[in-house]
């Protein structure tokens, strides 16, 4: 079940990014073109929060099960001086939270605003947002705080 999940988790890592960019694309050609909001748009905003809740959902489970976690919450004054049981301890699960908090208000902001401009442009700010902070949480192969491989 573990391998299963961090296979889900892997695939749903890609859905939410390629999702989020494509959202971002989409709501800053809408708004600079002065587009209407299509169910295009609205599938992506959609899409893009819910492929977010299925990701935090995953990395919940498997942040209980992980055993650097295990490690940090037992032993936290030892763990926390070392950068990588820090980062995946702490740092990372939180800021993905609040990236996931942002992209669900944006979302639910932009759904309902009534003209199609404020719509692109509440999805432009909001997930705009999340992006950065889903890039400042992801551990980096040349990130100094943790690092991962691109793919595992």
């Amino acid at each position: 079940m573990y391998s299963t999940l961090i296979t889900l988790h892997s695939l749903f890592r890609w859905l939410v990014l390629v999702t989020l960019l494509i959202s971002i694309y989409r709501a800053w050609k809408g708004m600079t073109t002065g587009a209407v909001f299509s169910r295009t748009d609205n599938a992506f905003r959609h899409w893009t929060a819910t492929s977010s809740h299925i990701q935090l959902m995953i990395g919940m489970i498997l942040y209980f099960q992980s055993p650097l976690v295990d490690y940090f919450l037992k032993h936290f004054r030892i763990a926390i001086t070392s950068m990588e049981f820090t980062f995946f301890g702490m740092i990372h699960s939180l800021l993905m939270l609040v990236a996931i908090i942002v992209i669900t208000f944006g979302s639910a902001l932009a759904k309902r605003k009534t003209t199609d401009r404020e719509k692109f442009k509440t999805m432009l700010y909001w997930f705009s947002i999340a992006l950065i902070i889903l890039l400042i949480a992801i551990p980096w192969p040349f990130s100094p705080l943790a690092n991962r491989p691109y793919f595992r």
